[in-house]
């Protein structure tokens, strides 16, 4: 086990030349680096945000639907239970093609059409209501915008918030601020608390693609605190923040049926997006990761990887932008985010994914 961990930890990957782990071990007195001990706080209170989220769902959110005029409804119509067609559909497919259709219907003596109406039935018994979504939704935007007000009143007193050089000097000895180590825990404890509740969350098809983006998330996050690239971290978790917010203030006013406050919504978060993703984050977040770092401090094996990663995100950035400006134009045009029904939810699926940090 030591072994493994001393070759993790190698200081030739970790680290600049020249500097050791010994050196950041021993700080001046009142003076403390990132170390990776520190990432564990992040869990319990992962689960403290997820305790948090059930009572507000329950004691805010729910009420402010009901004032909305949000109710759960339940499924009018619900399959017959059949233990044969239930098999087939928990373990086989939840859409039959028409070969399975036509085996169960000669199986079961049933007319195919029965049997695709006993699919549809039984699809719709899954769907959540739209109160559960209000909910979820309500939750999410309110974290989002709190996270991003507390991370902009943050880095507004930071100095490599308006000078990004900063960002490298005197790195890796940068002292770790309590403003910075909440900003970044609170941070990672979240995107923890989305794993965990995406067991018990609204099932999407994108079960696997978000379980994976998240722990992507959460990877990007925490190395960049082990290796103490906090500064730029925090930069490049702000300008993720910025949209999410609003991303979701537009579903909420889709799940009320304000649907020009949610076209609206939807609109100025493409702007948003497009602004932090396409002019932000290349001009600042990869200029000084690519080019003022080398200047600074030189290029070793985990710059190169961390940077690398960030590539990978603005490539993303390049491919959904394009995705979003295509629903963003049939708003303007159409006067409809595609009934925003769909197009808000489609987003949502393709922006989590390069929420990066």
């Amino acid at each position: 086990m030591a072994a493994l961990s001393a070759w993790f930890w190698n200081e030739r990957f970790w680290l600049p030349h020249n500097v050791t782990w010994a050196d950041l071990a021993d700080p001046a007195p009142g003076v403390e680096y990132p170390k990776a001990s520190h990432l564990l706080s992040a869990l319990p209170l992962a689960l403290g945000i997820f305790a948090v989220r059930i009572l507000f769902e329950r004691f805010i959110a729910r009420p402010c639907a009901f004032l909305l005029h949000i109710h759960a409804t339940s499924v009018h119509w619900r399959a017959t239970p059949n233990p044969v067609l239930e098999k087939v559909f928990t373990s086989i497919t939840k859409c039959p093609d028409w070969r399975h259709l036509d085996g169960l219907s000669k199986q079961l003596d049933w007319d195919v059409r029965k049997v695709q109406q006993w699919f549809r039935h039984r699809r719709n018994q899954d769907k959540p209501s739209v109160l559960t979504k209000f909910c979820e939704s309500m939750w999410r935007s309110t974290f989002y915008l709190c996270i991003f007000t507390y991370g902009i009143r943050f880095l507004w007193q930071c100095p490599w918030m308006w000078d990004t050089h900063h960002c490298w000097y005197n790195y890796p000895y940068q002292v770790l601020t309590p403003g910075l180590y909440h900003y970044y825990v609170t941070e990672l404890g979240f995107y923890w608390s989305l794993m965990f509740s995406q067991f018990t969350d609204i099932k999407r098809k994108d079960f696997p693609i978000m379980f994976i983006h998240h722990l992507a998330t959460v990877s990007l996050i925490s190395f960049s605190y082990a290796n103490n690239m906090l500064r730029v971290g925090s930069l490049v978790m702000c300008v993720h923040d910025a949209s999410d917010f609003i991303l979701e203030a537009a579903k909420l006013a889709n799940y009320a049926k304000y649907q020009r406050l949610c076209d609206f919504l939807f609109v100025l978060f493409a702007v948003v997006f497009f602004i932090t993703r396409l002019v932000i984050y290349p001009l600042r977040i990869l200029n000084t990761t690519l080019f003022e770092s080398w200047e600074i401090i030189g290029p070793y094996p985990s710059w190169w990887l961390f940077n690398s990663l960030l590539l990978v995100l603005q490539v993303l950035h390049v491919i959904w932008s394009y995705l979003i400006a295509g629903i963003a134009y049939k708003a303007l045009v159409r006067g409809k985010v595609m009934g925003c029904r769909t197009g808000t939810g489609l987003v949502q699926v393709r922006y989590r994914q390069v929420s990066g940090m």
